[in-house]
């Protein structure tokens, strides 16, 4: 009893301190980015969730400002990929190549970084998507029977451009799964416009300094793992997916009506970790349901479609997700 005690002290104790990091890191990011908040924490939870993201939102919202101020406060190693229609999957992994000697040496791309910005990832065909959707799930590229490994840490985040269609390629349900969240980015306010532009107008730019190192952000990632979650709280993230998916015994008539397809098991999955880290960003050692019910609408906004019936209607994934959250 007294270990178990000591146990959720400590845990408590570590929390705390992650709290304290991550306001840090708000703070230290405000410097570069007005605004934003929503998508700040969000960036931050899958990147301690040891996950990747989809970003989506108009264009001039500050998309890859934001990543490239998160890999320079965490001190990571940054690339940004430009997906277009004649982009080749070695464009992305990297290819053998004969060197001088006339011996083949693997010339490594872009996806060995730790920060990867895809950005418009839509644009290019589904062969070259997959490319960087394999590494991002098994974290390694295999070129010519080789397996490369991909650095630690490593996070993919990936842009849509919402208001585009023509000469895209929307990616499959299945490809979609891999982003734990996605994460909509919208408009400053009034004055928060005024500020991006009365410093970007300007001739100061700001001089921003590391918050985390690479192994710290490691041993916090593995603390987001270790955190306890009551069976209320998991019970509650588990039915909110399960009563997301029409034409099952228990499904709602609502979902059965609006819904064409729901969320896999996966989505539970990153729903816990995504609490988790959502209690530990307010120093609590475990997510009650609270923080289980707000991480819900970016963990499922890309995992449930809706179906004709209710674009005719109006009903939107914000109606389906009061439903099924209670």
């Amino acid at each position: 009893m007294s270990n178990t005690k000591n146990d959720m002290q400590n845990m408590e104790v570590r929390a705390q301190e992650f709290a304290q990091k991550v306001a840090t890191l708000r703070q230290e990011i405000g410097k570069s980015i007005v605004g934003q908040q929503e998508a700040v924490d969000g960036l931050l939870m899958s990147i301690f969730c040891d996950s990747h993201s989809l970003l989506v939102g108009v264009p001039g919202l500050a998309k890859t400002l934001l990543v490239q101020t998160l890999s320079s406060v965490l001190e990571l190693d940054f690339q940004r990929i430009q997906f277009t229609p004649d982009l080749m999957p070695s464009d992305i992994t990297g290819a053998e190549i004969l060197d001088e000697s006339k011996a083949f040496r693997f010339n490594k791309g872009p996806i060995f970084s730790n920060i990867v910005l895809a950005d418009e990832i839509n644009r290019t065909p589904p062969k070259t998507q997959a490319a960087l959707l394999e590494a991002m799930q098994e974290r390694s590229v295999t070129i010519a029977g080789e397996q490369h490994l991909l650095p630690k840490p490593f996070f993919v985040l990936a842009t849509q451009n919402p208001i585009e269609q023509e000469g895209t390629y929307p990616l499959p349900e299945a490809q979609l799964d891999r982003f734990m969240t996605q994460i909509e980015m919208t408009y400053p306010s009034f004055e928060e416009e005024k500020e991006v532009i009365r410093r970007t107008t300007g001739l100061s730019k700001p001089s921003l300094n590391v918050v985390l190192r690479q192994q710290e952000l490691i041993d916090y990632q593995q603390f987001i793992r270790s955190m306890p979650i009551t069976d209320a709280a998991l019970e509650y993230a588990v039915r909110v997916v399960t009563l997301s998916r029409p034409n099952l015994p228990d499904s709602m008539d609502f979902v059965n009506h609006y819904v064409s397809w729901g969320a896999g098991p996966r989505a539970a999955q990153f729903i816990v970790l995504a609490a988790k880290c959502k209690a530990a960003m307010r120093g609590a050692f475990t997510p009650n349901i609270d923080d289980v019910s707000e991480v819900i609408p970016n963990v499922l906004r890309h995992r449930i479609f809706l179906n004709y019936k209710a674009e005719a209607e109006g009903i939107t994934l914000r109606d389906v997700f009061d439903k099924i959250r209670g």
